[in-house]
């Protein structure tokens, strides 16, 4: 089947390769797709091998991997030291002449022939993962994918559908009651009419609301903009046709327009082209909403839709047409919101009915994980997943806000859905690098799951490699998790990848992650087909699609062992993760024959039907994980799984260790019955007795047993050496190693020669093959410039070339490129290092990459360190005058010393404004152990005086999900109308805001209240990116004075090696510091001291992109002090005591009459009498009038509108005539002196007066607007009712000053006093064009007010412009502009 290009299917998220030449990746989905890099950005949380992105001309990403095909009979298990080519070709996958036929062809899009799968249902049919139940923790399942409806012997194939993450979380919590002619008022506003046949004994409907956009993936929102925005242009298009064809009519009809009248509908007529053919490049969709009503039926929880904003048809997507669907589990019924989207929902209720979860998938990721577990295809078997009898959950983890990232609450939230449906498996194709392995909160939880609830747990290892110690978390460094890397066959090559040429064996893939882990265990378990062509969500529009990942070889490695559970359990054998994991590593098939190749393919590749007899001869064996802790002789820390040599002194002498072996039962294993009796005699075997010796034997008992092993790497060559120390049974030698204990030695070659350059010449390439280089980088080297050359090929070459090197408490520092050669050609790079530690240097022909051609590529590599030291890693400017010295070396050769620095962002620290504790809701934030989940909200203010791209930042939290022990995190920026701009959890995005006042909300979660109890103040960073403007450089001086002097400048030199040399970098000048950086806020950027040896003196002047960079900082100093603050004296005041006791008593009853409550009838008249009594006592004092206007204005809920309305055009005339608008005249035609004080305070008060003025005029001609518009509406109800038509029309040729018109004289009179055009009086000139017909230029000016008005931006201006263009009648601009009201003022801010 062909399949749609990646690119135009998904965006963010796993994707699919759609041929052999074009791939596509999810962010921080353990997908592998094409070999192009992406450069690191917040999306690469999946770290390493989110950088081998999408690209629509990158080929898609299939490696080395081997598929074995067959196997001997399964009862022999041969004990080795290890893996060798003990087995055939035949069983690694060997295939000399390979041919596909199309059963082949088909077996090859789902491969289980490489796991043994095949050979075991050929044998045990039933056996096909019926009784067994997986949870896929991945982006969502769809129930409705071909293959996920039933199972092999016709049970429900999903049976359950959660959304883990609170994405699809509906805020439920507002109940109506329906009126005597069925409706209800949606939470959105919309009417709605309920259907009459559903049951609701109580009356009561919960309403919400949901942007549907929030709910789809990337790629389905932008197919469906796309259809929409195209129908919308057709419609806006009819109506400018319209318009041009109206204002053509009237210039025909109208050739002069002397008369100002004509003018002004001409303008009109203009003003409503051009708003039209605006809006074309101001569309932007925000997507349609839907409303959603839950009710109790008396028996169960209920849920309906109404989607008729995504239908074209308005009699379709009617709420009373919903069929009602509930909670998943229950009744395991789906809808599809409309035949456009073809998009599968599910709902779950929460909370009482409070909490309205609508489940949609954040990718297609999940269901083809899900496909390739357990799918079922009766028509066409080959096609069938590993295990087609088996069940399944959906746990989305996949947040849809974070483009399908995992979050904490996810994962927490998973674990507990499937230890309460009793899982047998979980499958996890996610994960990422972390700075500590086996180390976290969710790996606590974890642990727990495992070793308490039996669950075996199933993960990728990551797509990161071919670098060593690339693994990912959770699945490629935690001990309780069974971590996959990725196998392609040879069948799988030619069939799924199309390749003009299969490979002659099966191979890991080449990106598929490496081990060791930073503390030496062996980071992956086993090896599985990490591609295949699986089902895929509806909303893809196509049944299936290829992708290809360790995601891949994930679900295929937990189908598998769902068939071994499905066996062990129709025969009664005790299930246990600790068994089934030693059934599968000891009799996988060896990919490769050298011991290092353990390192990338685990044990091996996977076999089914060997583990099963394993299993079945280990029915007896007790149930044990026998941890292993590895410490180095003398030291208690740190504490490790194996032993990792890597840096140069550790591989240059004899090191002893001591390892301790402890036996874990599962939690309800018996005391007397499992743990007293277990006693094993082990027999310890090394793979080189001369690296690696211990004692001979041992005697395990339940307490465990600690011996001493020495490792001994001064005989061995440079480079990768892989050792093992595993013990075996006495009694039982068949069973195998029982632990394992690797040891990885990565001896470096020094590099003497100085200048330090390197070379590796005339390697030998073919597709899939690996050159791994470990150097000593040179102390005082700082970064890298190497070269490649390739040579001896015709064909395009495509290669991987990794870096990595390891520190304590650190991600891996990786540097990487994917280069692709047309020709023999050369490439150079630069990238930093860090001296006296070991490199790997890891360059990989692509596996697919010229397998058709025959011919080895050559590859001359070299390697030349370069090197500036300098005594301060991290400057820090303390805000004072003063420079900070900075001393610079070169060590092994002569350096350009080219000093750049810069300051292009601000960090300013807030504290929370409140902090809110509480206790989650039991149905869904309960852990397995009963401890109840707490959640703290903090909420942050901030401020800009100016948009601004901005980045909150954690530094306690950020950067780490699972390598935490806190659970999760998230927050989301809101403005004041509640409009949300920005969510994240621990990898913040930046986002761009407008100016204006932001509320940030942080929502923390875990089931310790003393830990959220420390968080209350915790404090967080807004960093501000700067404009390119207000970037600040920084000088360098040769004197310490320089900064202030001016003299000394420093610009560059040539560093002797050896030779120290000193200069200053000086503060920023305080003229330069951007404004709005306040005092105790930190400007950040960086600094470099070399460029690299290639680029001109005009060039490596921004530090950011020089190879070895800096942080630098500078503390914002308090402000200077106003020099003019506190000169002069106050005023004399000439008042006489009793006059100055008057006013204040005066002004007192005024601030109490302000202060008064109008919400009832009772406050109200309380508050006339007190208003009637002031103005009998004061009548012109026209603040008192003023505040008798604004008490009038405070009111709601009126009866009587047009006798409010009169009122206040009554206390509008009071104010007008309280002030002599003549000494307002005299006043501003003078010029007042402001040294004047009393000038000054008298121009004051007459500003404050001609303000009371404006606003009573504004406020009057807005009261006589509204009379005249009730008295218009009473009218033509009276005539409707008469019978009568009333004709509305104005003839644009009437004189309308030719009658009295109260509102014009109004309104002229206001245009004296201020700018009617302004954001303040604005309206009332849209009402004035609105009443002489002219729509056109009322939308304009209305236009105009919004985008003068300051943020947030006033609900009324939008409410008005919606109501004129409903009036013109453009309804496809009344839809537009409805979606975006409830984007910029929702009722509500969204739940988390």
């Amino acid at each position: 089947m062909k399949m749609q290009n990646p690119v135009l299917l998904l965006s963010k998220l796993p994707s699919v390769p759609s041929s052999p030449h074009s791939s596509l990746l999810p962010p921080r989905l353990s997908l592998i797709i094409g070999p192009k890099r992406l450069n690191k950005t917040r999306r690469a949380r999946n770290g390493d091998w989110s950088r081998r992105g999408s690209s629509a001309s990158s080929s898609i990403s299939v490696s080395n991997g081997s598929g074995g095909s067959g196997g001997s009979g399964a009862g022999s298990f041969r004990v080795r030291a290890m893996p060798g080519s003990s087995f055939s070709g035949d069983e690694n996958g060997s295939l000399r002449k390979f041919k596909l036929n199309e059963s082949t062809f088909l077996a090859s899009l789902m491969p289980k022939k490489e796991i043994g799968a095949d050979r075991f249902l050929e044998a045990h049919p039933e056996y096909d993962g019926r009784g067994v139940l997986i949870a896929i923790f991945d982006s969502g399942v769809d129930p409705a994918a071909d293959g996920l409806q039933v199972t092999s012997d016709g049970k429900p194939k999903i049976l359950d559908v959660i959304d883990c993450t609170g994405s699809g979380d509906v805020d439920t919590s507002k109940v109506v009651k329906a009126d005597e002619n069925g409706c209800i008022r949606g939470a959105s506003g919309a009417s709605l009419v309920v259907n009459s046949s559903w049951k609701n004994p109580s009356g009561e409907w919960h309403v919400g609301y949901k942007f549907i956009y929030e709910l789809f993936t990337d790629k389905l929102t932008s197919r469906l903009k796309g259809e929409r925005k195209k129908k919308w242009e057709e419609q806006n298009q009819e109506e400018i046709a319209k318009a041009v064809k109206h204002l053509d009519e009237f210039e025909q009809k109208h050739i002069k327009f002397e008369d100002a009248n004509l003018k002004r509908i001409r303008d009109d007529l203009q003003n409503r082209v051009d708003y039209l053919r605006k809006q074309v490049d101001s569309y932007d969709d925000k997507g349609p909403i839907i409303d959603a009503v839950v009710w109790h039926d008396g028996e169960v929880w209920r849920v309906a839709l109404d989607t008729q904003s995504l239908e074209d048809d308005p009699d379709n997507g009617k709420l009373a047409n919903f069929v009602p669907l509930t909670n998943f589990r229950t009744e395991r019924k789906f809808g599809v919101f409309s035949k456009l989207d073809a998009c599968t929902v599910v709902v779950n209720v929460y909370d009482e009915g409070n909490i309205l979860s609508i489940v949609t998938d954040s990718s297609p990721h999940g269901t083809h994980v899900a496909g390739i577990a357990s799918a079922f295809h009766p028509k066409e078997p080959l096609l069938n997943g590993v295990a087609p009898g088996a069940q399944l959950i959906s746990c989305k983890i996949g947040d849809s806000r974070l483009g399908s990232m995992e979050t904490g609450t996810g994962l927490t939230r998973a674990l507990i859905a499937a230890v309460e449906h009793k899982c047998d498996l979980i499958n996890m194709s996610y994960g990422e690098p972390s700075l500590l392995p086996d180390y976290g909160r969710f790996v606590d939880l974890v642990n727990e799951v495992v070793n308490k609830h039996r669950l075996i747990f199933v993960s990728s290892a990551g797509n990161s490699g071919p670098a060593l110690s690339t693994v990912g978390a959770p699945g490629g460094t935690t001990s309780t998790i069974i971590g996959v890397g990725a196998y392609v066959s040879p069948a799988m090559a030619a069939g799924a990848h199309c390749v003009v040429e299969a490979p002659s064996e099966g191979l890991e893939y080449t990106w598929s992650s490496r081990g060791p882990t930073a503390d030496g265990d062996l980071g992956v378990s086993v090896s599985a087909p990490g591609g295949a062509v699986a089902p895929v969500p509806t909303w893809t529009l196509q049944h299936r699609m290829l992708m290809n990942g360790t995601s891949m070889s994930s679900p295929s490695a937990c189908g598998g062992i769902a068939l071994l559970l499905s066996a062990m359990k129709a025969e009664d054998i005790r299930v246990s993760p600790y068994g089934v994991r030693k059934a599968l590593e000891n009799t996988c098939i060896p990919i490769g024959s050298l011991p290092e190749d353990k390192l990338s393919t685990g044990e091996g590749l996977m076999q089914v039907d060997r583990a099963h007899e394993y299993l079945q001869q280990s029915k007896n064996v007790p149930c044990v994980w026998y941890q292993i802790k590895v410490t180095q002789s003398g030291k208690s820390t740190p504490v490790s799984r194996g032993i990792y040599l890597r840096e140069p002194s550790a591989c240059q002498q004899c090191s002893e260790w001591t390892v301790q072996v402890e036996p874990k039962f599962h939690e309800d294993a018996s005391n007397l019955d499992e743990l007293v009796p277990f006693e094993e005699c082990i027999e310890l075997h090394s793979s080189d007795q001369a690296v690696v010796r211990a004692s001979e034997f041992l005697l395990l008992t339940h307490n465990g047993r600690s011996f001493s092993l020495v490792v001994d790497p001064t005989s061995l060559s440079e480079g990768l050496h892989y050792h093992e120390l595993y013990g075996i049974d006495c009694k039982a030698p068949w069973r195998g190693p029982l632990f394992r204990i690797p040891i990885t030695i990565t001896k470096p070659m020094t590099v003497t020669n100085r200048p330090s350059l390197v070379t590796f010449s005339r390697m030998s390439f073919l597709p899939g093959h690996i050159e791994r280089r470990f150097l000593e980088v040179p102390l005082g080297a700082s970064w890298v410039e190497a070269t490649m050359q390739t040579s001896g090929f015709d064909t395009a070459r495509r290669f991987f070339v990794d870096t990595v090197q390891l520190f304590p408490l650190q991600r891996p520092n990786k540097w990487e490129s994917v280069v692709t050669f047309s020709s023999p050609s050369a490439k150079s790079f630069s990238f930093p290092v860090v001296g006296g530690q070991t490199i790997e240097f890891a360059i990989a022909q692509f596996w697919s990459s010229g397998i058709g051609s025959h011919e080895t590529t050559i590859v001359d590599f070299e390697i030349s360190f370069h090197g500036i030291n300098i005594n301060i890693e991290e400057v820090l400017l303390d805000g004072s005058e003063a420079p900070v010295r900075i001393d610079a070396v070169a060590i092994m050769a002569s350096e350009k010393l080219a000093p750049a620095a810069i300051l292009n962002k601000v960090r300013i620290p807030y504290r929370p404004v409140e902090a809110k504790l509480s206790t989650l809701a039991t149905d869904r934030d309960k852990l397995p152990s009963g401890k109840q989940i707490l959640a703290l909200k903090l909420t942050y203010k901030f401020k800009l005086d100016d948009g601004a791209e901005v980045k909150p930042f954690i530094p306690l939290l950020n950067n780490r999900i699972y390598d935490t022990k806190f659970e999760s995190q998230f927050y989301m920026i809101s403005d004041s109308n509640k409009r949300v701009f920005a969510m994240g959890d621990v990898y913040p995005d930046s986002s761009k805001l407008p100016k204006g006042e932001y509320n940030l909300q942080l929502y923390l979660r875990h089931d310790n209240v003393q830990y959220l109890e420390k968080l209350k103040q915790l404090v967080l960073f807004i960093e501000r990116k700067l404009d390119e403007k207000d970037v600040v450089r920084l000088s360098f001086f040769t004197q310490p004075d320089g900064p202030v002097m001016g003299n000394g400048s420093y610009k560059s030199s040539i560093l002797v090696p050896g030779i120290k040399e000193a200069f200053y970098v000086g503060p920023p000048s305080k003229e330069k510091l951007p404004k709005n950086c306040q005092q105790g806020s930190l400007l950040l950027g960086a600094i470099s001291y070399g460029k690299q040896s290639y680029l001109g003196d005009g060039e490596g002047r921004n530090p950011e992109k020089n190879p070895t960079a800096h942080q630098i900082s500078y503390i914002v100093p308090p402000n200077k002090l106003d020099e003019d603050k506190g000169k002069g004296s106050s005023p004399t005041c000439t008042k006489s005591i009793s006059e100055r006791i008057e006013e204040e008593v005066r002004d007192a009853k005024v601030k109490v009459l302000a202060s008064l409550k109008q919400d009832t009838d009772e406050e109200r008249s309380e508050w006339e009498k007190l208003s009637l009594s002031l103005k009998s006592e004061y009548p012109k004092y026209t603040p008192l009038l003023a505040k008798i206007l604004e008490g009038l204005l405070s009111r709601y809920n009126i009866e009587d509108k047009i006798g409010h309305y009169e009122k206040v055009i009554d206390a509008a005339n009071e104010v007008i005539d309280s002030i002599d608008k003549d000494e307002l005249i005299k006043f501003f035609a003078l010029k007042t002196d402001p040294e004047d004080d009393e000038a000054e305070k008298l121009k004051k008060k007459m500003e404050t007066t001609r303000e009371q003025l404006a606003e009573a005029l504004y406020q009057k001609g807005l009261a006589l607007a509204e009379i005249e518009s009730i008295e218009a509406e009473k009218s033509k109800a009276a005539a409707s009712e008469g019978g009568k038509d009333v004709d509305k029309t104005v003839d644009p040729g009437q004189d309308s000053d030719v009658q009295p018109d109260l509102f014009e004289e109004n309104f002229k009179e206001l245009k004296k006093w201020v700018d009617v055009k302004s954001s303040k009086y604005g309206t009332l000139l849209v009402v004035r064009e609105r009443r002489s017909g002219r729509l056109g230029t009322a939308l304009k000016v209305v236009n105009d007010l919004i985008q003068e008005d300051g943020e947030p931006p006033k609900k009324k201006l939008y409410d008005l412009k919606l109501s004129l263009l409903e009036e013109i009648g453009w309804y496809h601009l009344v839809k537009y502009e409805r979606e975006w009201l409830n984007v910029r003022f929702p009722a509500n801010l969204p739940l988390f």
